[in-house]
């Protein structure tokens, strides 16, 4: 359960098996490849935490490699994140900008 607190900074309570604690969301890459064939999963997880550390949700692929559908992602799910206060990498947010959903995202606003 995430429930939004006010403050700097947006943090968000995040209960996971009876634990409570603060946690800053971020959107980014999570690299799942092989050596020289990189596949990037793109993860809804706490800023704290490692690159392939703990995630809270994934929200889709990114494949650099591939030709047609690099970039796929579950539309709601990133809107959901980024109306909730996730901030999102810089390369993300690039992403994002090219698919068009940084733009519904900030006309919504």
């Amino acid at each position: 359960m995430l429930t939004k607190k006010s403050g700097l900074k947006i943090i968000y309570t995040l209960t996971i098996s009876g634990e409570v604690g603060l946690v800053s969301v971020k959107i980014r890459l999570q690299r799942v490849g092989t050596k020289k064939k990189p596949f990037y999963r793109v993860a809804a997880m706490d800023s704290r935490k490692k690159r392939d550390g703990d995630v809270i949700e994934y929200v889709g692929k990114y494949q650099p490699i591939v030709a047609e559908k690099q970039f796929e992602v579950d539309e709601e799910k990133v809107l959901k994140w980024l109306n909730l206060g996730a901030q999102p990498t810089d390369t993300i947010k690039e992403l994002l900008k090219k698919a068009g959903i940084w733009q519904k995202f900030t006309s919504a606003k």
